[in-house]
């Protein structure tokens, strides 16, 4: 049994780095083709995937995603979206917030969430021609190739 017990803890100590990664939102909508790509490995994005940072989000031309984060920010993605998560801290608490991502090609809306609310310094999305800076609660970005 002690034998079971300590294979049991090497398993889950071997295996900690994948579960550090922090589920940061989760996949609401989806149709026609679209991904999550997590260090280089893209899988079909379905309702309830799991959203880390570091993901990348694509939607194919006949595409469109839903996606909800913990701070309750909604983004929803038109066909050929390109969308990079690069930094996401939401402890409230702690008045640690940031939100930033990189659009590279696409449409977004956003409805901005409590970070935004909070500190809305905090938000940025990056695109190949400008920083946008979060002060409403809603936008729409279109980066075209």
């Amino acid at each position: 049994m002690k034998q079971c017990a300590a294979v049991f803890m090497m398993l889950l100590w071997a295996l900690s780095p994948a579960w550090a990664a922090e589920t940061i939102g989760y996949v609401k909508t989806v149709s026609g083709s679209a991904e999550v790509i997590d260090s280089g490995k893209a899988v079909a994005a379905r309702v309830g995937t799991p959203i880390q940072m570091g993901n990348q989000l694509k939607t194919g031309s006949d595409g469109t995603l839903g996606v909800t984060f913990k701070d309750n920010t909604v983004m929803s993605f038109g066909p050929d979206t390109e969308l990079t998560v690069d930094e996401y801290l939401y402890e409230p608490g702690k008045d640690r917030l940031k939100f930033g991502t990189s659009m590279t090609k696409g449409s977004l809306q956003v409805i901005s969430g409590v970070i935004a609310k909070l500190k809305p310094q905090a938000v940025r999305m990056k695109t190949p021609a400008a920083v946008i800076g979060c002060r409403g609660t809603r936008f729409l970005v279109k980066v075209e190739p």
